[in-house]
């Protein structure tokens, strides 16, 4: 195969700017064949934008056209794993927007069907590509600061205005969403804190809901994390704060990263702290800065990586299997703010989707709704990583 047809489901504002690239190009490999909405306003706006390309009211239909080798999924969260599932079973390579999914049960039966597919799966962690992630973590897996003792994570500039939550009935709900920052906006910074950092194997989380918008799920959070090793972790995120931070530090047993202000120090230390502790008068350690010097599209990285694997075999950056590590820790973060209660990871997926079925059946919030017009026709820098 030298080049895939690819449809797009769920054409707001981030599909929209997917659909553009690649129809104009950007994407080696990569030809726009197919879209679909279930809004007729947006599917008459699509037939003047993206002449050639066939548009579709219903996904199943698309996806069994016989016009697309693969499909991107950028609808609400609900439909991810819903989607993702028929593509497989008809034979199609599928990338899906941040996060995979709500919840975790069932999605075994999931990445079964992907396996007897043996199509590619992939999910749309785009700031994997950013350098100075990339550069953490080599520094990490390379053990060049040593054993890691302490992580934290403030991301506080994920900010939010209500007219943003008032675009679509389905956002910052739990009927429509299924979750808040954690869930829509974090998810990226999740997945760098486990992809750097490793899984933890227990949560405590205090989520608050609604406490800057008129909302029905979170909009601030802070999670506490326990790892195997005895390190421990604090991850902060909120849609509230205007002047918001965004600071990761990671402290290990010979020296510490720093990421902030589209710069990474590293500390090193000359030798461990532990020798230095017991001994040791003294333990120089110098101090290196990598800055963000480079121009980076992280959309269209994933999208080319996307391409690459199914034409060359090429590796992909964020395969789905490891987004599942996200939706874990922000499923445990939610479970432990409901029960109030440390939450080992595993944990109960049924008990999860039971205590969310029952906030979507009890729910009576409502809001006024102003519908989202679709005005980024390229990716918006809300999308991209912010310091």
């Amino acid at each position: 195969m030298s080049r895939v047809k690819i449809g797009i489901v769920g054409v707001g504002n981030i599909g929209t700017a997917h659909a553009f690239s690649i129809y104009n190009g950007e994407i080696d490999g990569l030809e726009l064949s197919a879209l679909c909405d279930i809004s007729e306003k947006r599917r008459s706006e699509l037939e003047k934008d993206f002449s050639g390309v066939k548009i579709f009211s219903c996904y199943e239909d698309m996806i069994r056209s016989g016009e697309i080798d693969a499909i991107i999924i950028s609808t609400p969260h609900y439909f991810h794993p819903v989607i993702a599932y028929d593509a497989f079973n008809n034979g199609l390579h599928v990338l899906s927007e941040k996060p995979i999914g709500v919840y975790t049960e069932n999605m075994d039966k999931l990445f079964e069907a992907q396996q007897r597919s043996g199509k590619c799966f992939c999910v749309m962690f785009n700031q994997r590509t950013n350098k100075l992630f990339k550069e953490a973590k080599r520094i990490v897996d390379n053990g060049e600061i040593g054993e890691i003792k302490r992580s934290l994570w403030i991301v506080t500039n994920w900010y939010r205005t209500q007219a943003y939550y008032d675009s679509g009935d389905w956002r910052a709900t739990w009927q429509g969403e299924g979750g808040g920052v954690l869930l829509n906006q974090a998810p990226h910074n999740l997945d760098l804190w486990q992809w750097i950092c490793g899984m933890p194997k227990s949560i405590y989380a205090v989520c608050k809901e609604a406490s800057g918008h008129h909302i029905e799920v979170e909009d601030d959070a802070t999670i506490f994390a326990e790892y195997e090793n005895g390190a421990s972790g604090v991850f902060i995120t909120s849609t509230c704060d205007y002047a918001g931070t965004n600071r990761f530090e990671i402290t290990g047993t010979k020296g510490k990263l720093v990421l902030e202000k589209e710069k990474l120090t590293v500390t090193r230390l000359s030798c461990d702290d532990r020798e230095f502790c017991i001994g040791k008068s003294d333990a120089p350690s110098e101090t290196e800065q990598i800055i963000l010097d480079e121009e980076y599209n992280g959309h269209r990285n994933i999208l080319q990586n996307f391409a690459n694997a199914i034409i060359r075999g090429e590796k992909l950056i964020s395969p789905a299997k490891e987004a599942m590590n996200e939706l874990l820790i922000s499923n445990a973060a939610y479970l432990s703010s409901w029960k109030n209660k440390k939450i080992d990871i595993p944990f109960d997926e049924v008990e999860y989707k039971s205590i969310l079925s029952e906030k979507i059946q009890k729910s009576s919030f409502h809001k006024n709704i102003n519908e989202e017009n679709i005005t980024d026709k390229k990716y918006s820098s809300r999308w991209k990583t912010k310091w």
